[in-house]
């Protein structure tokens, strides 16, 4: 089978296109026949040796992709009976070695898998689980109450995009921020206030809140930029792994998507929230698989709205 790999980390050119083993779907595991992978950030940090400590016992290749979209083609024995040969799905796949989505045929557990949602293409599909989900754990761990204010940096990206709207959704005022290009974006989530972006985001959320926010989900990675938002007491929630300090009595709380990717409830449930439209799926643009290294190079770039997504029909 046809796969985007890298046999080495580097930049975006490392990446190849090699004929792999068609892996088996083995017990309780789902082979998917892949139409569409979504490119994330994580790809590239992957691809860039960013994650290689961890993976010192796995050997290359290594095939990147966190998002996949397309057709059951194979169930291993005791694969979760809602599944069935032939249903379009998506899977939020966790990369190892030879296991991600940058591939035609790929092998997952059960349990990372549900139906894609309803009037979806597969490009569309793709690009769903990954952010959406990083959204939905960033939110679950503020556990805000309804009616609380909570601030999303990076608001117009796939994160922050889906964190400003998973929080309308929970009964939160949101305050976010945006580039003046984006702002009418931003606003289309559902924020409540946009903010100018920027090294003083901060300042700008005290404008609104001058005792702080009870909780910040940290989109744009501006760490310690961003903490002063905070208020005493409150908590920032950091996708990149930072851990703080947040100081005045505050929480700073890394998450990482892989420790939901068998939760299937949390899963299906973004399914029905695409469906019924309080989740945006945004795509920017369509590349064939073969075109990866230019999609990590757009990627790299900046400024996309929606994911650029390799189409491997």
């Amino acid at each position: 089978m046809k796969a985007i790999a890298a046999t080495t980390y580097g930049g975006p050119d490392v990446l190849r296109e090699l004929d792999l083993p068609t892996p088996e779907a083995g017990p309780g595991e789902v082979r998917i026949r892949v139409h569409a992978a979504a490119v994330n950030p994580t790809d590239a940090l992957l691809r860039g040796g960013a994650y290689a400590a961890r993976t010192t016992d796995v050997p290359p290749p290594y095939v990147p992709g966190m998002d996949a979209a397309g057709v059951i083609d194979q169930l291993g024995p005791g694969a979760d009976g809602r599944l069935r040969v032939g249903q379009r799905v998506v899977a939020l796949v966790v990369p190892a070695g030879p296991r991600g989505a940058y591939a035609e045929q790929i092998v997952v557990p059960a349990e990372s898998v549900v139906p894609a949602p309803a009037g979806t293409d597969h490009a569309e599909a793709s690009t769903l689980l990954m952010n959406a989900a990083t959204a939905r754990l960033a939110l679950d761990t503020l556990a805000l109450p309804k009616g609380a204010t909570v601030a999303v940096t990076g608001a117009a990206g796939a994160v922050g995009g889906y964190a400003v709207e998973l929080a309308k959704a929970d009964g939160l005022t949101v305050v976010a921020d945006a580039a003046p290009h984006d702002r009418d974006l931003v606003r289309g989530f559902g924020a409540d206030h946009v903010v100018d972006r920027g090294a003083d985001v901060a300042a700008r959320v005290r404008e609104l809140a001058p005792d702080g926010v009870p909780g910040l989900v940290d989109g744009s990675d501006q760490r310690e930029e961003a903490v002063p938002a905070v208020a005493d007491g409150g908590a920032l929630v950091a996708l990149r792994g930072w851990q703080g300090p947040a100081g005045r009595g505050g929480t700073v709380t890394p998450v990482f998507v892989a420790s939901v990717r068998d939760d299937t409830a949390l899963l299906d449930t973004l399914r029905l929230q695409a469906e019924e439209g309080v989740l945006s799926l945004r795509v920017a643009k369509v590349l064939p698989a073969s075109d990866a290294a230019e999609a990590h190079r757009l990627l790299e770039a900046g400024g996309l709205r929606g994911r650029l997504v390799l189409d491997f029909s």
